[in-house]
């Protein structure tokens, strides 16, 4: 009898800790490019970009634990990386410099937090259809997908073997390919860095680290990044994580998730970190039958996440330097195959309805462009442009039908 408790009770643990494990590993290896490259397009110097994605990693992992413990429930959180390759796209556009990026991140952690506090925002942001935000999301993500086609012209022989891995592990092994790709890459990396040797102005800062950014409220940073970074974070991370967690019988903490991953973007700005969020996608992983049988244990699945995210952010640093010493192109390529099931979901959802195709449109041009008005990116335009157009259709269908 006691032997059969002391093989039992261990299992019950393995089962949610390593769920966790994979939670974080599959999370942060799968993304972290995405990031980097964000965080560079908006004006970050490699020294921020690396303490960027330390502030985030920490502070999403420690609400993790907190939530999770609180609740009972595997509450997961991420940083935000469909708003990441927001920031990407942003890299021809955006001209307010790093630190009115940084009072933009700041702004995007206050209207989270006014979103747990006034549940009317949350719904005003669910009442954006979803053809729309799909469509601007897939406008914003295209700029990113291309990286592995304009890579493998540019530096074929690097290029292939990440490739070939990503492709071959997305049909033997599909929840590794990502990570495996991004392993590829930095062998590949390694190997061209020890034939070629690095670039003299390389950073060699491989420890994690920190770098404070006083904050600059620049309006049109705000209304151009600040708006389409928080609209993407809610319809493409939040409201998906709460969908996710419901379907297997958990409810969302709403009030309390928004209050941690907002005060969490607050305090990560001034160091770089753009947005944290629910976690949507990898969520399932820690809510899932591969967290136990047993649902009531599945938070431990949470806390296992929390903690591995926290060992995961001591790679910050080298995780940087690598990137900024990797051939040009190479990192972007790993990122655009992290989005390319995004992408692919997103053109489906913008372009599936007939009578929102034309507005759905409108946004994904408009967004994919690039363009700038008055200091303010594509992202926003292409949503305004959307809403009239969907406004204006939908109004003059309703008069032919009365008519």
């Amino acid at each position: 009898m006691v032997a059969r408790v002391t093989t039992t009770a261990p299992s019950r643990l393995q089962q949610p800790i390593v769920a966790g494990i994979v939670t974080a590993l599959v999370g942060f290896t799968s993304s972290f490019a995405v990031v980097i490259a964000g965080l560079r397009a908006v004006g970050a110097s490699a020294e921020q970009a690396a303490s960027g994605l330390l502030a985030l990693t920490v502070i999403f992992g420690l609400g993790i634990v907190v939530l999770s413990v609180r609740t009972r429930a595997p509450i997961t959180l991420a940083w935000s990386t469909p708003g990441a390759a927001l920031l990407a796209s942003m890299a021809a556009s955006y001209h307010a410099g790093w630190a009115a990026a940084v009072g933009a991140f700041v702004v995007v952690g206050v209207l989270i937090v006014v979103t747990g506090l006034v549940p009317a925002l949350g719904d005003l942001i669910s009442r954006i259809p979803t053809p729309i935000a799909q469509a601007m999301l897939a406008g914003v993500l295209i700029t990113l997908c291309l990286a592995p086609m304009r890579s493998l012209v540019d530096a074929p022989v690097l290029t292939i073997p990440v490739l070939v891995v990503w492709l071959a592990a997305t049909r033997w092994l599909p929840r590794w390919a990502l990570p495996l790709a991004m392993v590829t890459a930095l062998v590949v990396i390694g190997v061209h860095v020890a034939v070629n040797g690095a670039d003299d102005a390389a950073p060699t800062n491989w420890l994690p680290s920190l770098t404070f950014t006083v904050p600059e409220l620049d309006l049109a940073a705000i209304v151009g990044l600040a708006v389409p970074l928080f609209i993407v974070t809610m319809a493409s991370q939040n409201i998906p994580g709460v969908a996710v967690l419901s379907s297997f019988g958990y409810a969302t903490p709403w009030r309390a998730a928004m209050t941690v991953t907002g005060v969490g973007t607050i305090v990560a700005a001034p160091f770089g970190g753009h947005a944290i969020n629910l976690a949507a996608l990898s969520a399932a992983l820690a809510a899932g039958d591969e967290a136990g049988p047993d649902r009531s244990r599945r938070w431990i699945a949470g806390v296992s996440a929390g903690i591995t995210y926290l060992v995961l952010a001591a790679l910050s640093g080298v995780l940087v330097t690598i990137a900024a010493i990797a051939p040009g192109g190479l990192v972007e390529a790993v990122a655009g195959l992290a989005l390319l099931g995004t992408f692919a979901a997103a053109i489906v959802g913008a372009f599936t309805a007939v009578e929102t195709r034309v507005p759905a449109a409108l946004t994904f041009v408009a967004a994919a462009s690039g363009v700038t008005f008055f200091g303010i990116g594509g992202a926003f335009w292409g949503l305004v442009i959307g809403l009239v157009a969907h406004a204006v259709l939908r109004v003059g269908k309703s008069a032919e039908t009365d008519g």
